[in-house]
C-alpha cells in the first residue's frame, strides 16, 4: 500500500510538471514573434537562390522576385549580412548563422581599402558590427577598428565634419550628407572599443557640424550641406533624393532622428537629444493618415506620389533608439508607441511581400528624382524592419 501511495504522488507531480509544461508551450506568440518567425522562414527560403557570397541583394524589380544583386563595394552591401545576424538572432538557426558569416566574410575588404565614401559604417557595422555583437567573434572586432580608422580618413577638421562623398569634390568643395550620422555609430564604438580616442572626437564634431547647418529652423533636414573646404564656410543646403533643396525628403529626416538619439547616447549632450526629438515630432506631425510616409512630405503629386517603407522602418529604430535614452518615462511612451504603429502597419498585408517575392517588404523608394528603386522592395528596408522587429521582441521580453 506504501509502494502504491508512493508511485501515485510520484505519477500525479510528473503529470503537474508535464501539465505546466505544456500551459508554458501554449503561451500564444506576439504579433512581433509571429512576424519574425514568418521572416526568419523567407530569408531562408531567399537564401537557396544566392550563389556567390560577394554577389548580394539590393532590390528587387518590379514583376521579379529574386533580388538583384550588387558587389562589396555597393554602399548597401553590409544591409543583407545584417538581415542575416537578425535573423539568427531570432531562431538561432545554425543555417541562417553559417550563411551570416559568409556573407560578413566578403564585404571584410571595405575596411581595409582606402575611402571611397562615408558608407563604411554602414557596410560594416551592419554586417560585422551585428556579428560581433552575437558572437564575440575578435577577429570582426579587429575589421571593424581597421573599418573606422578607413572611415576617419574622410575627416575634414577645417569644416568640422566628414566628408560624405569625395568622388564629387569638383561640384561641392566638401560636401556633408544627413545619411552620414548613421555611419558615427562605428566611430564612437571604435573609440571606446579600441587605441584611437581621436575618434570619438570626430564623431562628436561631425554630429555637431550635421546639426548646426544641416538641420534647418523648419525642423526638417538638408540632404547634402556644401561647406568650403578651405575656411569651413557652409555655403548651401542641397537635395540629391529629395523633392527640392527646402523639402522634407522622408529618409532623410529618418536619418536624423536615429543619428542624433545615437549622439545623444555616446555623448550625453543635450543638444542632440533635442534635435532628435525636434526631427521626429516633425516627422510625426507630418505623417498621411494611414502612418507611413511618402517619400517626400512636399511631393507635389501626393496623395498620388509613392510611398517609403523603409523611412518608415528606419523611423521605427530612431523612435526605439530615442525612447531608450530618455528619462521622462511620458516622452519614452509616446516614441516607443510610435515605433510599435509603424511596424504594426507594416506587418500588414498591404506592405509585407508574402509569397510575391523574397523580400520582407514592398514599397519602399531609392532615388525619385533619378528614377531609381520606386516603389520595390530595397534590402535596407528589411535591415531596419528586422531590427524594429528585435528591438520589440526585446522590449516585450523585458516587461
Amino acid at each position: 500500500m506504501r509502494i502504491f501511495k508512493i508511485i501515485c504522488v510520484v505519477f500525479l507531480t510528473a503529470t503537474l510538471f508535464a501539465s505546466c509544461a505544456n500551459e508554458k508551450k501554449k503561451t500564444p506568440k506576439t504579433d512581433v514573434e509571429i512576424v519574425l518567425d514568418q521572416s526568419t522562414t523567407k530569408l531562408k527560403k531567399a537564401l537557396k537562390h544566392l550563389k556567390s557570397y560577394d554577389s548580394l541583394p539590393r532590390n528587387i524589380p518590379n514583376g521579379k522576385k529574386h533580388w538583384k544583386l550588387v558587389g562589396v563595394k555597393d554602399w548597401c552591401s553590409g544591409f543583407w549580412p545584417g538581415v542575416l545576424w537578425y535573423g539568427y538572432e531570432h531562431s538561432g538557426n545554425d543555417s541562417i548563422k553559417i550563411a551570416a558569416e559568409k556573407f560578413t566574410e566578403a564585404v571584410k575588404p571595405i575596411a581595409y581599402s582606402s575611402a571611397e565614401d562615408h558608407d563604411i559604417g554602414f557596410q560594416i557595422y551592419c554586417s560585422f558590427g551585428n556579428g560581433y555583437r552575437l558572437t564575440g567573434n575578435e577577429s570582426y572586432k579587429e575589421v571593424m577598428l581597421a573599418a573606422a580608422d578607413t572611415l576617419a580618413t574622410l575627416y575634414n577638421p577645417i569644416v568640422g565634419a566628414i566628408q560624405s562623398w569625395p568622388s564629387k569634390t569638383e561640384i561641392y568643395p566638401h560636401n556633408t550628407i544627413i545619411d552620414n550620422m548613421m555611419n558615427l555609430e562605428l566611430l564612437f564604438w571604435a573609440a571606446k572599443n579600441g587605441e584611437n580616442k581621436d575618434l570619438y572626437n570626430i564623431a562628436e564634431s561631425h554630429a555637431n557640424i550635421t546639426m548646426k547647418y544641416i538641420v534647418r529652423p523648419d525642423s526638417a533636414v538638408y540632404h547634402l550641406g556644401e561647406f568650403n573646404d578651405k575656411t569651413g564656410e557652409f555655403i548651401k543646403g542641397h537635395t540629391h533624393q529629395g523633392y527640392a533643396d527646402e523639402s522634407m525628403w522622408a529618409r532623410g529626416q529618418t536619418w536624423g532622428i536615429y543619428g542624433f538619439a545615437l549622439a545623444y547616447r555616446e555623448t550625453g549632450r543635450d543638444d542632440f537629444l533635442n534635435t532628435s526629438i525636434k526631427l521626429a515630432d516633425h516627422f510625426l506631425n507630418r505623417l498621411p493618415e494611414d502612418g507611413i510616409p511618402y517619400w517626400d512630405f512636399d511631393d507635389p503629386k501626393i496623395p498620388n506620389a509613392p510611398k517609403d517603407a523603409s523611412a518608415a522602418a528606419v523611423a521605427a529604430c530612431g523612435m526605439l533608439e530615442l525612447a531608450n535614452v530618455l528619462k521622462d518615462e511620458k516622452l519614452k511612451t509616446k516614441y516607443t508607441n510610435a515605433a510599435k504603429k509603424f511596424v504594426k502597419i507594416l506587418s500588414t498585408e498591404k506592405y509585407l511581400s508574402g509569397k510575391t517575392n523574397d523580400a520582407l517588404l514592398l514599397h519602399s523608394t531609392g532615388h525619385h528624382p533619378k528614377g531609381t528603386e520606386i516603389d520595390v522592395p530595397i534590402i535596407y528596408a528589411d535591415y531596419y524592419f528586422m531590427e524594429a522587429l528585435t528591438r520589440l521582441e526585446k522590449l516585450e521580453s523585458s516587461q
